[in-house]
């Protein structure tokens, strides 16, 4: 393994890589040295030190990287994984891994057979107010969380209007937000099963709210996630078998349009670089999807059930 700064390319350049990109740039631990995107502009002008591509075999084949950043569409994310662990080449995909389990866990089991770590990004576990919960949560148990997660997403993609598809997307409010919302919870209350679930589509079959409840071990969990929310909240409230209740806001003290999102990027890759460093694997990615496929099973059948009755 390289010793000095580690050699990382960049997949994928639309909204989110603006996040990645700063946060390598500013971290001494990295070097970003290639970055890939379909679209030929978008690669014209690469940061100082690096080369475009518009085809990622071509880079990785290319170009000597210790790891690659994946932050292209969602349908993508499986193909681009397992182009980059064939090779030995470590991975932070941005969440979902994939679109669905069955997609997600042989990438688990090529990193594991190349010796590659594999990292599923899940922002939101390095904000601020999310980790000063977990410190005031020291030595309480939780007994109830609730986590909103609601936006307007066409105030959020940018020109990035495959989140809008639910076949590139793997869904909708569910499989795109969910992952970082089932996330925090198991973060607090460690696996967890899903309960119930209702889930409301719009006319082009995009799903747009769902209301989810989950239970783990001692504790009950509920998730609230929406796309057409007026503004925007994140918050994470968590009630304790002694009565406590605590709250985190998200947003908090980062009033502009996602100015929470560049400091819990810095997160990810500090996170990464000790990940590629030890090899370390991560099972919070698949564990992701099979909370997302079980939410769209529980909803389909509790929708049969109630045009059945």
């Amino acid at each position: 393994m390289n010793e000095g700064p580690l050699r990382v390319g960049v997949v994928g350049l639309g909204f989110i890589s603006r996040f990645y990109l700063a946060a390598l740039e500013a971290s001494p631990a990295w070097r970003t040295v290639a970055v890939c995107d379909l679209d030929p502009a978008k690669v014209a002008d690469p940061p100082e030190g690096a080369v475009g591509h518009t085809d990622h075999t071509t880079m990785l084949d290319e170009v000597e990287l210790d790891a690659v950043v994946v932050t292209a569409p969602n349908d993508a994310h499986a193909r681009i994984c397992a182009d980059a662990l064939e090779r030995g080449v470590a991975v932070c995909v941005e969440k979902p891994l994939a679109l669905t389990p069955a997609e997600g866990e042989p990438l688990v089991a090529l990193a594991r057979e190349r010796g590659a770590a594999l990292f599923t990004a899940f922002h939101r576990r390095y904000n601020s107010e999310f980790l000063a919960l977990r410190e005031r949560l020291e030595g309480s148990v939780p007994a109830e969380v609730t986590v909103r997660y609601l936006e307007r997403i066409e105030e959020h993609t940018g020109d990035d209007t495959w989140y809008l598809d639910p076949a590139r997307c793997g869904g909708g409010c569910v499989a795109d937000n969910g992952p970082n919302a089932f996330d925090l919870v198991e973060a607090l209350v460690g696996r967890v099963e899903v309960d119930t679930a209702r889930v409301d589509y719009d006319s082009s079959g995009v799903d747009r709210r769902a209301d989810i409840g989950l239970v783990a071990t001692g504790a009950r969990a509920r998730v609230l996630l929406d796309w057409s929310h007026p503004g925007e909240r994140k918050d994470v409230e968590v009630r304790t078998v002694d009565g406590r209740v605590l709250s985190a806001d998200m947003l908090a003290g980062r009033p502009a349009f996602k100015e929470s999102l560049w400091h819990e990027y810095e997160g990810i890759v500090a996170d990464f670089e000790r990940r590629v460093r030890e090899g370390a694997q991560d099972g919070a990615g698949t564990s992701a999807l099979r909370l997302v496929e079980d939410v769209y099973r529980e909803a389909r059948e509790n929708e049969g059930e109630r045009v059945g009755s």
